[in-house]
């Protein structure tokens, strides 16, 4: 397997020395989230540090300064009280800009600019990290006797509210469904899609070949779809339906047909195919339902844009619980790549671009992995336990 630029680093083939002790002349730590703590830390004691290519991290880091930069200097960056001011981050946005995107520059601003933050949860300091990916699936604009599976675009009937706008305990949290008879209802699950609940619409975006890879696109939440021609076809998240996720993987390890240590993406796509009978019903027990949209043409080692807006970047890209995480900031991540792959140490400094629905808890994780099939291989059955740290700019002075 050929291993993305982005791992072939001494960080991510060996085992550095144990951590430190916390400085003694550390600052206070701010107020967490319930459950949550957050301990200060040194950047010597983030084992690996500064990681797989810091200058990724720093341009990663500058490409969701535009949403910070224009907001109200005096909230509190994503309503979180922790995260200080949103003065501070503008300030360390502003001096981001301007450092040289060498690898030893963009270290030196984090460490002048930042202050690491070691996260736990309800005392545990490691949770489970995964990785997603955007896949390749084969498609057209029209459909035929072999593409035959439909991707839809957003309905206009599926009204998605931001709890967040009515009460700020609520950040980060929606909800969907549709209007009828002036109430929110639930919208149609994904059987009733499949079986053509939304058919009258015409919001049929392309078609497929794959039902189950169409499945694992919508999991994914982007990916490309290469058209007839050789063109290949962009398409981003647009839209869920509200549904709440169901991993089917937990279904299998229910029914005996795989044991949880087996569960992967590449395991649950072999039972499917071998099922074919038993698949469509298995998929349908998980509600959740993406739309696409078409994205224009972005650079090969650019992903689609993740909740943030921004296109994600591979190895430096982080989708977070946006109820407890504020998009936009910096996270150091120490976990470890699948044993699949080898199960080496992976240590890089990523920033919080992104969500999902499958993504709860303070430590917990969800790194963007690249494009296509080595992405894959990768991100397929990585289910690694981790450590997380959050840096916030020195500047930020949290309150309780």
């Amino acid at each position: 397997m050929t291993v993305p630029s982005w791992l072939q680093t001494p960080a991510c083939r060996f085992l550095a020395g144990a951590l430190l002790l916390l400085g003694a002349c550390a600052p206070e730590p701010p107020e967490p989230e319930p459950g949550m703590a957050l301990e200060p830390a040194a950047f010597t004691e983030l084992a690996g540090w500064p990681g797989t290519s810091p200058s990724a991290a720093l341009r990663a880091f500058v490409a969701g300064c535009g949403r910070i930069e224009k907001a109200d200097p005096d909230a509190r960056f994503g309503g979180k009280d922790f995260a200080g001011r949103l003065s501070a981050w503008q300030d360390a946005c502003r001096q981001a800009r301007i450092t040289p995107t060498d690898d030893a520059s963009a270290q030196a601003f984090f460490e002048a600019w930042f202050q690491p933050f070691a996260i736990t949860d309800g005392g545990k300091p490691e949770g489970l990290i995964t990785g997603y990916y955007e896949p390749v699936l084969e498609g057209s604009r029209e459909p035929s006797e072999r593409f035959r599976v439909p991707l839809h675009a957003r309905p206009a009937d599926l009204v998605t509210v931001d709890l967040g706008e009515f009460a700020e305990d609520l950040q980060g949290r929606r909800v969907a469904g549709r209007v009828e008879n002036g109430r929110l209802v639930l919208y149609p699950d994904r059987a009733a899609i499949d079986q053509g609940a939304l058919s009258a619409q015409n919001l049929e975006l392309l078609w497929v070949d794959d039902p189950i890879g169409k499945f694992f696109l919508q999991i994914q939440g982007s990916g490309r779809v290469r058209l007839p021609d050789g063109t290949m076809q962009r398409i981003g998240y647009a839209d869920q339906n509200g549904r709440l996720y169901h991993a089917i993987g937990r279904e299998l390890v229910a029914s005996g047909e795989l044991s949880k240590e087996e569960v992967s993406l590449q395991t649950i796509r072999a039972w499917l195919e071998a099922n074919p009978d038993k698949a469509e019903a298995l998929m349908w027990r998980n509600p959740s339902y993406v739309f696409f949209r078409p994205l224009p043409d972005l650079p090969d080692d650019q992903g689609a844009p993740g909740a943030l807006g921004i296109p994600l970047t591979a190895g430096h890209s982080l989708a977070v619980d946006r109820s407890i995480w504020p998009l936009g900031a910096p996270m150091w991540l120490d976990t470890h790549l699948p044993p699949e792959v080898g199960g080496a140490p992976l240590r890089t400094l990523a920033v919080a671009q992104d969500t999902g629905g499958a993504i709860k808890g303070a430590v917990r994780a969800d790194l963007f992995l690249g494009v296509g099939p080595t992405a894959e291989r990768i991100a397929g059955p990585m289910k690694s336990q981790g450590r997380m740290w959050i840096l916030l700019p020195k500047a930020a002075a949290p309150t309780s």
